[in-house]
This record gives structure tokens, sequence and C-alpha cells, in this order.
């Protein structure tokens, strides 16, 4: 479990990372909008997965991703219940059609976001048990 579990979270730190080179381009280039939608798909997919693992190698059971936001925020690891469940619902927006002032807005939240979501990374990274070999 601990390999897996250090695996997702070595997937979730490039995504973040990713995300950021995203959110770092001129948001004139019309591709901005959609590598910034599409990149933050899969870091928040990434994220409740993650969260998901770690959480279940603490001997906590959830499901759905707000579940499993839920749960994270109850034991201490996410500082802002309710950024992250906006971000949740943020991403469910983006699989609707398309629709250019809603990923406008959506790309707004993921820039205001962006702070918690690499604060929480960086704190989950902490919790992980020692790699196999360490």
């Amino acid at each position: 479990m601990s390999a897996e579990l250090h695996r997702s979270f070595d997937q979730l730190g490039k995504a973040v990372q990713r995300l950021g080179e995203a959110l770092a381009e001129d948001e004139r280039n019309p591709l901005f909008v959609d590598g910034v939608i599409q990149r933050f798909e899969f870091t928040i997919e990434l994220f409740w997965k993650a969260l998901k693992r770690l959480l279940a190698h603490e001997g906590i059971e959830a499901q759905t991703p707000r579940e499993v936001l839920q749960r994270a925020y109850q034991v201490g690891w996410l500082a802002d219940e309710t950024a992250w469940l906006a971000m949740l619902h943020d991403r469910n927006e983006t699989s609707h059609a398309y629709d250019e002032a809603l990923a406008r807005k959506i790309c707004e939240s993921v820039r205001r976001n962006f702070p918690e979501m690499q604060r929480t990374l960086v704190a989950l990274l902490q919790r992980l048990p020692p790699r196999a070999g360490n």
C-alpha cells in the first residue's frame, strides 16, 4: 500500500506543478482557458483519489469524491472545506457543455484556489509513511 500511496502523491505533485504552469501562461492566449481547465480536471481527480488512498491507509472509508473531501476535512487534512467543495463543484461543471463565460469563471476560481492546493499537497506529503527501503 505504501508504494501505491507514494505513486499517487508523486503523480499528484506533477499534476499540481503542471496546473501551476498553465496558470502562469498568458490569459490572452486562446489555449489558456482550455489548458487550465484540462489540468484542473485531472488535478482534482488525482487529489481526491490520493486522499481516498491515504484515508484508507488510516482505516477511514470514503467512496465518493465529496465524501473523501469531507472525511479529509474532518481529520484535519484540509484547512478549507468550503474551498475544496467549491473546487469539486467547479470540476463537475467543467464536464457540461462548453460555455466560454463559465470556463473563464472556473479559471478565476482555480487561480484563487491554487494556493490552497499547493498548501494541502505540502501538508499531505508530510503525512505519508516513509518509502519502503528508506
